[in-house]
């Protein structure tokens, strides 16, 4: 029954119910079940670009450049929560949303922590200076990726950034296919080591962030811009992918 339920309110079917407490308990639910969905829409581009990224030679500089293009989202992460943190104090008392945002955004800092340091020292180990990596300049597609979360969260609702943290904390990466990438590019373990972290912890975030979706009391607006940043946040993340060229450190850019 509640499968089907899902399935016509996924299709605007249901909006209604004469028991109220099924009606809750149902709608509750689905909230994770609506950003999964929309999450599954977006599949065949994010899975088309990054089979053509490792179609794509020379499989050393291409991996070098997925790495540094890791490390520009990462960098981003805990500065984002603490802005959506700093939104949910603003909107206290207010919006009925924000005690359970700013909870868990201030959870999430502490888990994501760091890693964008990580991610960096993975690079250095590959024999690559610090400063180089710094240097060079994200892409247009990251910067849409991220700066329209900072603009959302800024100027619309810090419910936005939800999405965005749901579809970076869905695909972790199995050991098998790191193996396969750390085998293809030739580069040491020691390159792999973030990527490896983050494929043993998002599937516990992923699990996070779906109570958190449905202990929110989500309306039909709330599960709109929901629905929006994820949507829009796996299409900037396919094309940041596509947009990755062979890495050319002393052209200061990993982009064509």
């Amino acid at each position: 029954m509640n499968r089907i339920w899902i399935e016509l309110r996924f299709a605007g079917l249901v909006c209604c119910s004469s028991n109220g407490v099924v009606m809750n308990m149902l709608e509750t639910q689905a909230n994770s079940d609506f950003a999964r969905g929309r999450i599954a829409l977006c599949l065949p581009a994010l899975k088309a670009a990054f089979d053509d990224l490792w179609r794509t030679e020379p499989q050393r500089e291409m991996t070098i450049a997925f790495l540094v293009l890791l490390h520009q989202i990462m960098r981003a992460s805990v500065p984002l929560m603490q802005l959506a943190v700093e939104r949910c104090d603003q909107l206290a008392g207010t919006d009925r949303l924000v005690p359970s945002l700013g909870k868990y955004y201030r959870h999430h800092i502490s888990e994501e922590l760091h890693h964008d340091t990580w991610a960096l020292e993975d690079l250095e180990a590959a024999g690559f200076d610090p400063e180089g990596i710094l240097s060079i300049t994200p892409s247009v597609e990251v910067a849409r990726l991220v700066g329209t979360q900072y603009y959302w969260v800024q100027h619309h609702h810090p419910l936005m950034l939800l999405g965005y943290i749901a579809v970076l904390e869905a695909f972790p990466p199995p050991d098998s296919k790191v193996d396969e990438i750390r085998d293809r590019s030739g580069l040491p373990e020691s390159c792999f080591r973030t990527l490896r972290i983050h494929g043993d912890l998002d599937p516990t975030h992923s699990a996070e962030i779906d109570q958190m979706f449905n202990t929110l009391p989500l309306d039909q607006k709330h599960l709109e811009m929901l629905g929006l940043s994820v949507l829009h946040s796996c299409d900037a993340l396919a094309a940041s992918v596509r947009a990755l060229r062979p890495v050319n450190f002393l052209g200061g850019s990993t982009y064509g």
